[in-house]
């Protein structure tokens, strides 16, 4: 019975379609008469209504399912989680920096430090013990300039993966001078053994406003700064304190804006880059204007592809100054000290080689107790006014370096200044029985010279002496025969190797 009344209420259903679409094709074509078909499409439109009606018979073929039967609910549409992306304005920072952001970004940031979601390094995430992994949580700052009156500090230690781009701060007039744009410090101690891990900082312009400096790291592991430009800072545009691996790479920093030459060059105050930690790297940074381009008190870092101009030597300036005495463990390579040279305080493990000096920049290594150990300083290339400029220069201010071993200053070419090595060649000519090689224009230590090598060769003379040695005092080399013969000598010597090696 059931099936007999749905068949009539389908067939019903057909013959009222089958009446609604004749209606609906009258009038087709725009030269048909009113209730006729178009001429040519008769047959056509025959063909569609036969196929509409099969359809429906078909459909009419099939049992239909009881009536009571409710239709099954679909797959409800997944939930996509919101991609950890904070952009400030969101938040009612200023892009325009008419108004202070502080609050929002701050905000901001706090929403990004909140560690619902986080995963510590007990999930198997390869972080320190103790640090949330934030997942890559990204502060967008949108290419907009915002006036900051406080620094931007974070919310909370022990975090990882997090980072700052894209866009402009710049310190308010009201700015504590003793702050820094960008604070990555602890209000407290959490007990971790560091702050924070791979914390990025990337694409900023930092404008310090002549009120403090740029970035504070303190106490972080593998930071990064990359494609920064900082600026207008009194203190140092990037302090490192404490941890390890922060990496400097692709940045600009200047107190003052400036290409060279400027009238108020001597005026230049502050540090550009401090680095008081140990294992950090600068590597292609332009430091363009600061009294100390790279400060550096902390052990095996490394700088490549530097250019320092930032304040020149007769100004009072210097481009990098090694201030850790004892235990220097740093290379500097690869980079180009212009009118402004480098500063090591009792050298041990240094190395500065394939470097280019300009303007009479030279090198200073400064007794502190005395100790100069392991330095390497070779392969680089200095030009000069013509003023005799020595390339290595000795501050033996304090006293006098005493404890000198493997110092190897050699190999490096000069042009307009006057070459200093650890190690030195000579010939002379002569006839007679004594000849004499005075060193002092060319080693860099008085009185000093640890190995000496000599060949003594006779022309013109049937009579082949007996010779030897006499005096290395003064570093002067006196050679002596027993007869008077014409003879050249070739004297080789060496500072730089400690006869106990």
């Amino acid at each position: 019975m059931e099936t007999t009344m749905a068949r009539r209420f389908l067939m019903l259903f057909i013959t009222i379609a089958l009446a609604t679409l004749i209606v609906n094709v009258r009038g087709y074509g725009k030269s048909s008469s009113v209730g006729e078909f178009s001429g040519g499409n008769y047959p056509d439109v025959m063909r569609k209504l036969k196929a509409f009606k099969v359809s429906f018979l078909r459909h009419d073929s099939i049992s239909l399912p009881p009536t009571s039967m409710s239709p099954s609910p679909g797959p409800s549409p997944s939930v996509r989680p919101s991609p950890r992306v904070y952009e400030v304005t969101s938040y009612g920072a200023d892009p325009t920096g008419k108004t202070d952001s502080t609050e929002a970004i701050l905000r901001a940031i706090s929403d990004a430090f909140d560690v619902a979601g986080g995963s510590s390094s007990s999930d198997g995430l390869f972080l320190m013990e103790g640090i949330v992994n934030l997942g890559g949580a990204h502060i967008n700052l949108e290419g907009g300039t915002y006036t900051i009156s406080r620094p931007l500090r974070l919310p909370s230690t022990g975090r990882a993966n997090f980072r700052i781009t894209g866009g402009t701060l710049k310190a308010s007039d009201n700015f504590p001078v003793d702050g820094y744009l960008i604070d990555l410090s602890a209000s407290y101690d959490n007990g971790n053994e560091y702050n924070y891990e791979y914390i990025t900082l990337r694409d900023l312009m930092l404008d310090s406003n002549f009120r403090g400096g740029g970035i504070q790291v303190v106490n972080s592991l593998r930071t990064s700064i990359d494609n920064c430009y900082i600026a207008h800072f009194t203190s140092n545009g990037i302090l490192v304190h404490g941890g390890h691996e922060t990496y400097i790479r692709n940045s600009f920093l200047g107190q003052h804006i400036t290409a060279g030459g400027d009238y108020h060059e001597r005026n230049f105050s502050a540090t550009g880059i401090n680095l008081m930690g140990n294992d950090n790297a600068i590597t292609d940074v332009v430091i363009f204007s600061a009294a100390i381009g790279i400060m550096v008190s902390g052990q095996a870092n490394t700088i490549s592809g530097v250019h320092c101009y930032n304040k020149a030597t007769g100004f009072g300036g210097t481009g990098i100054y090694l201030k850790l005495p004892g235990l220097t463990q740093t290379r500097i390579v690869n980079s180009y000290l212009d009118y402004t040279g480098i500063v090591a305080e009792d050298p041990v493990q240094l190395h500065i080689s394939s470097c280019f000096f300009l303007g009479d920049a030279y090198i200073v290594l400064k007794s502190i107790n005395g100790v100069i150990n392991g330095v390497n300083i070779i392969d680089n290339m200095f030009s000069g006014s013509g003023k005799g400029t020595d390339i290595v220069h000795l501050d033996q201010t304090i006293g006098p370096f005493t404890n000198v071993d493997q110092v190897v200053v050699d190999r490096n070419n000069v042009k307009g200044m006057k070459i200093k090595a650890t190690v030195a060649r000579r010939w002379v000519q002569g006839n007679g029985s004594s000849w004499t090689v005075d060193f002092n224009l060319a080693l860099l230590f008085p009185n000093r010279i640890n190995i000496v090598q000599y060949a003594l060769s006779t022309t013109g003379s049937s009579i082949f002496p007996n010779h030897a040695l006499r005096n290395v005092t003064n570093n002067r080399i006196v050679i002596e025969s027993d007869v008077a013969v014409p003879a050249s000598v070739f004297v080789m010597v060496d500072q730089g190797v400690s006869s106990q090696s």
